[in-house]
């Protein structure tokens, strides 16, 4: 595919971060948590790019995942509508739940939302996601559930799902899979990441068939300073070079 480059077109805080949200799409897929064309990583433009107006970077419609370039994601306003000239379609109704999440969570630049097997599994499970791994105490500290309520198509759904979200950076759609919030599209993609495989443990724990082992309730309080530590105060960008030179072996055409 020749997609022409946007990088002279755009300002460089819009092409940093389309450059970010596309290697977000691409460790996505690398890591198999992808559902063909079916799911949304958005990405927040900065004030200082949109002069305050809400505005949002999407795949583009029918790409897979390790197709999108940081040129072919489309810049959309708060209805999924097309900022810039582009031969790529969007799906308005596959950005109900990024709308709704970024309506109610201004602090929220990425919301990252998966169909994998592990989460969707576990998403029917109805004790939810249960305290037995280290993975699980960083998702429990800061974890909400919404009940499905079919294809998310109908913006009705929109204060409900806001209200269940409440503050917390991991959000369990029930029957449906996972979401998660972050402040940066690093800190989304690496929530995501201990969801994903906290929800992995889990079926293989409850696969074995025999009791099992909880963690002690106390362990989840100040979870947030448990990970200040265990990342030496990076946050999610202890691991995020390292994430970019993965995709940089895999493919570094994910920067045109």
């Amino acid at each position: 595919m020749h997609i022409p480059s946007l990088k002279d077109q755009v300002s460089a805080e819009e092409w940093a971060l389309r450059c970010d949200l596309a290697a977000c799409y691409r460790l996505v897929a690398a890591y198999g948590w992808s559902d063909l064309v079916f799911t949304h990583i958005s990405a927040k433009l900065p004030d200082s790019v949109t002069g305050g107006e809400h505005q949002f970077l999407i795949n583009p419609y029918g790409l897979m995942f390790d197709e999108i370039t940081a040129s072919s994601l489309v810049k959309v306003d708060m209805a999924c509508q097309k900022l810039h000239d582009t031969p790529f379609p969007v799906n308005p109704a596959g950005f109900v739940i990024h709308s709704a999440v970024h309506e109610a969570r201004p602090e929220a630049v990425c919301v990252l939302h998966t169909h994998t097997r592990a989460g969707v599994g576990v998403s029917a499970q109805r004790h939810g996601i249960l305290p037995i791994s280290q993975q699980s105490t960083f998702v429990l500290a800061s974890l909400a559930y919404h009940d499905y309520e079919g294809v998310a198509f109908r913006p009705d759904e929109k204060p409900r799902l806001q209200a269940d979200l409440g503050q917390a950076n991991h959000l369990v759609l029930r029957n449906h899979g996972l979401l998660t919030v972050g402040r940066s599209i690093p800190d989304a993609f690496l929530a995501m990441y201990i969801l994903e495989n906290t929800c992995r443990i889990q079926i293989d724990a409850l696969a074995g068939g025999t009791a099992l082992t909880t963690v002690n309730p106390a362990i989840l309080d100040n979870m947030g300073q448990v990970m200040k530590t265990a990342t030496a105060g990076q946050g999610a960008n202890l691991a995020w070079p390292a994430l970019l030179r993965k995709v940089e072996k895999l493919d570094p055409g994910y920067m045109t």
